[in-house]
């Protein structure tokens, strides 16, 4: 809209105007130009860091979950060998108990 407003006005002023006139119109023209090139940039920027610190923000959480993950495993594995080494006492002492008992006989 504001291109459209902008074109239609110059449009206008170059209609019955000296050459300094349309030179001032033609210079104008390349100014807005200009800026809307580089507020273009600017959006184009802006969201290529909005995109970089969402990217990033992700595999910070893709870390933290597979951290969590892995910390859950070796919880699993470490209960898991405490169980056995357990079991294998409790037989070692029941194997001790019985040949004891068998030795008092």
């Amino acid at each position: 809209m504001k291109r459209i407003l902008i074109a239609v006005f110059a449009a206008a002023a170059l209609a019955g105007c000296s050459n300094y006139q349309k030179e001032q119109a033609e210079q104008n023209k390349e100014a807005t130009k200009e800026t809307l090139k580089n507020e273009r940039k600017a959006v184009d920027q802006s969201a290529d860091a909005a995109k970089k610190r969402a990217d990033a923000e992700n595999e910070a959480q893709k870390a933290r979950i597979e951290a969590r993950e892995d910390a859950a495993k070796a919880q699993i594995d470490a209960d898991k060998k405490k169980a056995e080494a357990d079991a294998a006492a409790q037989k070692a002492q029941a194997d001790a108990e019985q040949k004891a008992s068998e030795a008092n006989k």
